[in-house]
């Protein structure tokens, strides 16, 4: 574990470290006030003369209509031969590739009038595809969205029961379906990625791509140190062992908040490792996944991804999954 790939959590800190944290915290603190007074000046600028000029239309000054963030969409690569089914509806903007394959084992796919139950089963544009009675069609145009997710609302598009889903916050997104590339618990806050391309997250959801998360935990106790060699060690739950790929405090002073690196995907995993222990987890927030984080965007809120963004997250541990295939080959060879 290295403090660069984890952030703000470290397990301790030296003395030097602890004087330096506390020069760049008073430098932080006029930074902040300057700026904060600067703003307060520009803003009272702004409205007195401004609002004046705006009215002498003799002056030529226009005031400008804000204009909310044009959606920043991306061509899809050539989609034309045969392809599997779930890829297929993935590609719709229907769900997800796994999710798909779910899907069409409920026999509400129709190819061409005719139920299809094999997620394999070869299709191509040319194809008449109806999911549910509704004819679908490839989405040309692929959008990724980062969503700050807040507490309360469910990682689904529809909610049978009428509770509130991210789908609600995503108001103002005029593109095609868009779903949610994992999912994060009702009450677990955070960084969360949404696109319509179902390629990407079949990438970002399998195992095999270590898809760094980073979460910061609030416990109802501290952490105590037994406990956190434990946890750091690994720990067996009943889906079978686990342990974090770094573990640190996030304030010495302070053990009951926890800053947790893990690249598994399981169900609920992070919170319970730490109900394992005997720990409550009041507090879950993802602070980071897949090198994309929450800065600049507020809770509920979201943005699009720039292009320098989006080709990070596909080219994301392409080296890495390709040496362990090459070494599994190996392996093969060898046998």
């Amino acid at each position: 574990m290295t403090k660069k790939s984890f952030g703000n959590f470290q397990i301790q800190k030296s003395n030097a470290q602890k004087k330096e944290e506390f020069r760049q915290e008073k430098k932080k603190a006029r930074a902040d006030k300057n700026e904060y007074f600067a703003k307060k000046k520009a803003e009272e600028r702004s409205l007195r003369p401004q609002a004046t000029r705006a009215q002498k239309k003799d002056d030529g000054y226009v005031a400008k209509a804000q204009t909310p963030a044009e959606p920043i969409t991306f061509k899809r690569e050539n989609t034309n031969g045969e392809m599997p089914l779930n890829k297929y509806l993935a590609h719709c903007g229907v769900c997800s590739r796994r999710e798909a394959a779910e899907v069409i084992k409920t026999g509400t796919v129709l190819v061409n009038g005719k139920v299809i139950n094999e997620p394999g089963h070869k299709v191509t544009d040319k194809d008449e595809v109806k999911v549910n009675g509704k004819k679908i069609s490839i989405q040309k145009e692929l959008v990724y969205i980062l969503l700050n997710k807040p507490k309360d609302y469910i990682t689904t598009s529809e909610d049978p029961q009428g509770r509130r889903t991210i789908m609600d916050l995503m108001r103002g997104v005029s593109t095609n379906r868009i779903y949610p590339v994992g999912r994060l618990d009702r009450n677990t806050t955070g960084v969360l990625l949404l696109t319509n391309d179902g390629e990407l997250t079949q990438k970002l959801s399998h195992p095999s791509f270590q898809v760094k998360k980073v979460y910061e935990v609030t416990l109802d106790k501290p952490l105590e140190k037994k406990d956190f060699e434990k946890l750091l060690n690994g720990v067996t739950l009943e889906d079978g062992f686990i342990a974090p790929d770094a573990l640190g405090y996030a304030d010495p002073k302070n053990k009951k908040i926890v800053g947790i690196e893990i690249h598994s995907g399981r169900n609920r995993i992070v919170r319970r490792m730490f109900e394992s222990l005997g720990y409550d987890v009041k507090g879950l927030d993802r602070v980071l996944f897949a090198n994309l984080t929450k800065k600049n965007v507020d809770r509920g809120k979201w943005r699009y991804l720039n292009e320098k963004e989006v080709r990070l997250l596909k080219f994301l541990n392409k080296s890495f999954v390709k040496k362990k295939e090459e070494t599994k080959g190996k392996n093969r060879d060898e046998e």
